[in-house]
């Protein structure tokens, strides 16, 4: 079976090694002439795949050379293109991110796993939320906030206690980090087309920076979120072992 295959990998040994073997099996040709890219590595160089490759519009098959590899299946040298040809994919939508800086610049950025908001000093953060132009939170008091998609709600948001997300809900999750006041609020379930805008309260005495998908802006003001669903991202996992299957086997581990 003849396939039209673009590797890319991460700087480590056994991400380098791997490259090195199936560039010689199978070949590999430039991303723009590309059927399917095979990214060798962790879920942070798939991240890193999926934003470098978006413009293609070209599947990405992961396959874990990293540690934790959620977001990328088995290594295996032998029978890539069959696995590739049997794969079941998802697509996915990232969030996008307009954050405000206390010198007026404004960044933009694109996240598929989370926005986060975390305080950059000793103290606390304070912050205000809206949802659509509604103010919904006058003060959190917290080490931070983020908006999650469902396919990055197993990571930064559920070590935060954030729900688990089905991929296909159409919904985000809005997860504090640490919430001090008011004490039980945990967050909250957002449909997917909610624009979240985030104000630091006295960002002099209690300086806030964002961050998208390691993308980092310091010394924030105002953060608008909002999930960029003209943009789509295309995932290939191994059938039987779609992204499904996994946000739902994390639930009960």
């Amino acid at each position: 079976m003849t396939l039209r295959i673009h590797f890319t990998a991460s700087q480590a040994e056994a991400a380098q090694a791997a490259l090195t073997a199936l560039t010689a099996r199978y070949g590999s040709v430039t991303p723009d002439r590309a059927e399917v890219v095979v990214a060798l590595g962790g879920d942070g160089f798939m991240l890193q795949t999926l934003h470098a490759t978006r413009r293609w519009d070209v599947p990405v098959y992961g396959m874990n050379r990293g540690t934790v590899g959620f977001l990328m299946n088995i290594y295996a040298e032998d029978d890539l293109p069959e696995r590739i040809a049997a794969a079941e994919e998802t697509v996915i939508n990232p969030l996008r991110m307009r954050a405000t800086c206390a010198d007026g610049t404004c960044h933009e950025a694109l996240a598929i796993n989370e926005v986060s908001l975390l305080r950059e000093g000793p103290q606390a953060a304070k912050l205000r939320i809206h949802v659509d132009g509604r103010l919904r939170m006058e003060e959190l008091v917290c080490d931070g906030v983020l908006v999650a998609t469902p396919a990055g709600s197993t990571a930064y948001n559920y070590s935060a206690h954030g729900p688990i997300l089905p991929i296909g809900s159409e919904v985000l999750a809005l997860t504090a980090i640490a919430p001090f006041r008011p004490r039980r609020w945990r967050g909250a379930l957002l449909p997917k087309s909610a624009e979240v805008v985030v104000e630091v309260l006295n960002p002099e005495r209690r300086p806030v920076m964002a961050d998208a998908d390691s993308r980092s802006v310091r010394h924030v003001t105002r953060v608008e979120i909002r999930s960029a669903g003209e943009i789509r991202h295309r995932l290939l996992f191994d059938a039987g072992h779609g992204l499904d299957e996994r946000l739902l086997r994390e639930q009960f581990v």
